[in-house]
């Protein structure tokens, strides 16, 4: 059975497709519409107050699924890939303390922009290697924790690096842990993959995690995204995990509402 959450952002980021919540009280609002987690988009760790998370979402019955780690790329230019080692070593240690707040929820930690891009005067080799060394020590860091990794493709336009589910299954195939596996968004997919099906079909059991939104980043059933294909895929595969609303807040948090008016009929 697949659940439903909604991402919202922990601290106020440029990063559009997270709400920012500075107090998570719409964590009510989400339950009471009947989401089943909420996916935490985090950029620092260690400024959360754990415990008053932990009894906030206990008391509405929430769960986290994920926990994005993209604004420690967007707001301080933290990645995998960076020219300077001692950002690839910062990049390193924020992660490590994604790892230590997932093994709290039993939640899956992303992995997407986090990986950078190839740089000016970087070989797009070197970038490869850099990319894989740093998956390898985090993979290793999370096994030792039961924390699993999400890769997430992500479009030509954000980054150069791993923009297909084909990238994605060969790098998991570089590094060779069984607790990485695919996050598969529906917005990046739209853009690169010929088949939303296709690719979900190549993901199977690799597939770790969703992210839904439309064709144009707004709630499903605001564009063009055929979403009962996507879940009928779905089902094809056994996927039994997480559809989280990764959006634009938009027109308000009705959004909230009418991904559920498209989804829940589905599933």
């Amino acid at each position: 059975m697949m659940n439903l959450s909604f991402v919202l952002s922990t601290q106020p980021t440029r990063f559009q497709a997270a709400a920012f919540d500075a107090d998570l009280a719409n964590v009510a609002r989400l339950a009471a519409l009947g989401y089943d987690g909420v996916e935490l988009a985090v950029r620092e760790p260690k400024s959360l107050d754990v415990s008053a998370l932990r009894r906030m979402l206990d008391k509405h019955h929430l769960r986290v699924p994920a926990l994005g780690t993209g604004q420690a790329y967007v707001e301080e230019h933290l990645s995998f890939t960076d020219p300077d080692a001692a950002v690839r070593e910062r990049a390193l240690a924020r992660i490590q303390t994604h790892i230590a707040l997932a093994r709290a929820f039993n939640a899956i930690v992303i992995l997407g922009l986090v990986r950078g891009k190839v740089q000016p005067n970087v070989a797009r080799a070197q970038a490869h290697a850099w990319l894989l060394d740093a998956m390898k020590t985090v993979a290793r860091a999370a096994k030792e924790n039961g924390v699993r990794l999400a890769i997430e493709p992500i479009n030509r336009y954000e980054t150069d690096l791993i923009n297909t589910t084909a990238d994605a299954l060969a790098l998991m195939d570089e590094i060779g842990a069984d607790n990485v596996g695919i996050l598969f968004d529906t917005f990046h997919a739209n853009i690169e993959e010929p088949s939303l099906e296709r690719s979900l079909r190549a993901c199977g059991a690799r597939l770790f995690h969703v992210h839904i939104a439309d064709s144009n980043r707004w709630y499903p059933g605001a564009g063009h995204t055929d979403f009962a294909r996507v879940i009928a895929a779905l089902r094809e595969i056994q996927y039994d995990g997480w559809l989280s609303a990764e959006i634009l807040p938009k027109p308000d948090w009705r959004a909230a509402k009418e991904t559920l008016r498209t989804i829940k009929p589905l599933l």
